[in-house]
């Protein structure tokens, strides 16, 4: 492998350190492209031959979606030039570049809510008399095949995030890919569903096809990829021809340090992991000083419109201090939950209490007001809004606090926009580009970054706060929620990375079909237990 120091441009690398282009499908040299004053990408040049999983890793706003979106169409290239099967490839649109047989799997989701899976998948593909049959014989084949279970004729919006995901990533199947671009595919996937993933991944490329997978999961690199290139400020920083081999290597490339040199990790939590006891509150309990749970929930159920009961009598405390985590399969209730506790939907039955207030079926602005801060599963959907700058998304709960004379003093507000910006590494050119032009994981921050700081802060519920980081980010947001956490705030954890909620939380619950299969101290020994529950099964 080879390692650019940060004080050496990569176009002053040996030969050797440039990527072999002889019988590449995909050959990428110099690439470059600016949004006005901004360089995303510099001299970027990388080559993926065909039946090679080549693994593109890198820091939140690194340059790899937008490398991605090169490929794919969605850009145009400032400087360099690509080829496709040795001829020259200059896609004007993503129409182009799937005729190109280039199918790609975007970060965000492009699919309509309320169409059908099936009608979705028929977008662009079809003319005429809509052969609604034929394709969902074609969508069941392909999720027998690839473990990718999903009903035709479900709704978009009555999916799962992770449901959705494996829509993506079967639209993009159905293409016939000869080169498959996949930007953060497993984010919201589960384990098995990574593994299968994986595995289609796998017999992809089996069959020719070339596979550009971007991720941060160093155990999916560790597992399939042939090759690796890592980006840096929007420059190749390292290559690997042996990436499971090199991971360490690659990381330090990545974030310019070691994982052991970030302060409060997920490991170093673990090493030092709470006692009940010392948890804050259990103390005043016991002497009879009790404090408000910071979350109260009593029998919360959430029945759909078709009669379904999504969530089943759910009840949990959370006490100051404690970081419970929800676990199970996606689409088994995490969701309705989180709906619920963010005042975004209404519960069938029960109640809940935030600090010692009951707020069901209070609207989300007075559940923030009582000191709830929401880390929302959909940043995009309902997390931020995309079209105001940075700086606004910030303090879109308190823009009151800027108000001079009914107008808003933008000085002030970009000041404490760039501060928070620093403290919590969000990467912009300035607090005032739009929100939508940040990655995705800089956009995660930045919603973390304005629940954290909540005025009154005493219950967070966060909903995948990591999906979409990189493993420097993911270290930095649960150091931010530990801090909190410390400061007496309660956290209520829903992820799909079981792994990372065995690190950082004090107890985990597990949900199944809605209801509460059991529930355990956050301990590596209990993980086979944990996944039982998950499957359903009695431990």
């Amino acid at each position: 492998m080879s390692v650019w120091p940060a004080a050496v441009e990569p176009d002053s690398a040996t030969p050797s350190s440039a990527p072999a282009s002889a019988g590449a499908l995909l050959c990428l040299q110099g690439m470059g492209k600016r949004f006005g004053a901004f360089r995303a990408l510099g001299d970027v040049s990388l080559a993926i031959a065909p039946g090679e999983i080549h693994c593109l890793l890198g820091e939140n706003g690194a340059g790899k979606s937008t490398l991605c979106n090169l490929i794919f169409g969605v850009y145009q290239p400032d400087e360099g030039v690509m080829t496709f099967d040795g001829q020259p490839y200059k896609p004007t649109g993503p129409a182009d570049a799937l005729a190109r047989h280039v199918a790609m799997v975007h970060q965000h989701f492009s699919l309509v809510p309320d169409l059908s899976v099936v009608d979705n998948l028929l977008l662009g593909q079809s003319r005429g008399v809509l052969k609604r049959g034929e394709c969902a014989d074609r969508i069941a084949d392909l999720s027998r095949r690839f473990g990718l279970a999903l009903d035709p004729r479900a709704r978009i919006q009555d999916l799962s995030v992770g449901e959705r995901q494996r829509v993506e990533i079967v639209k993009c199947l159905m293409r016939d890919p000869r080169l498959l671009v996949l930007d953060e595919p497993t984010a919201v996937l589960l384990p098995d569903e990574i593994a299968a993933l994986l595995g289609v991944c796998r017999r992809v490329a089996d069959e020719g096809c070339g596979v550009m997978l971007v991720t941060h999961k160093l155990a999916e690199i560790r597992q399939v990829a042939e090759r690796a290139t890592v980006l840096r400020g929007g420059r190749v920083a390292a290559r690997s021809e042996q990436p499971g081999q090199e991971l360490d290597e690659l990381v330090r490339a990545m974030i310019q340090r070691d994982l052991a040199d970030t302060s409060a990790t997920p490991e170093s939590r673990a090493a030092s992991a709470r006692p009940m006891a010392s948890v804050p509150g259990v103390d005043a309990i016991r002497t009879g000083r009790v404090p408000e749970p910071a979350l109260m929930a009593d029998g919360l159920s959430v029945v759909d419109a078709d009669g379904v009961k999504r969530l089943d009598r759910f009840t949990l405390i959370v006490r100051p201090g404690e970081t419970v985590a929800v676990a199970g399969v996606e689409g088994n209730g995490q969701s309705e939950l989180a709906a619920v506790l963010s005042g975004m939907r209404p519960a069938t039955e029960g109640r809940f209490f935030i600090n010692g207030q009951e707020m069901t079926g209070r609207a989300p602005r007075e559940i923030t007001r009582a000191g709830a801060g929401i880390v929302p599963e959909d940043r995009h959907a309902v997390g931020c809004i995309t079209g105001l700058p940075v700086a606004e998304n910030l303090f879109l709960d308190r823009l009151q606090r800027f108000r001079r004379w009914g107008l808003l003093d933008r000085r002030a507000m970009r000041e404490q926009a760039l501060e928070l910006m620093q403290r919590f590494d969000v990467r912009a050119a300035s607090p005032d580009v739009g929100f939508g032009g940040l990655s995705g994981g800089n956009q995660q921050k930045a919603v973390l970054a304005r629940e954290l700081t909540l005025d009154g802060l005493r219950f967070l519920l966060a909903a995948q706060p990591t999906r979409g980081l990189d493993v420097g980010a993911v270290q930095a947001v649960y150091g931010h929620i530990q801090q909190a956490c410390d400061k007496g705030v309660g956290v209520l954890l829903i992820s799909s990375e079981l792994d990372e909620l065995i690190r950082v939380a004090d107890r985990v619950v597990v949900l199944y079909r809605g209801r509460v299969m059991g529930e355990c101290p956050a301990e590596p020994a209990q993980r086979d237990r944990i996944g039982a529950w998950m499957a359903g099964h009695e431990a």
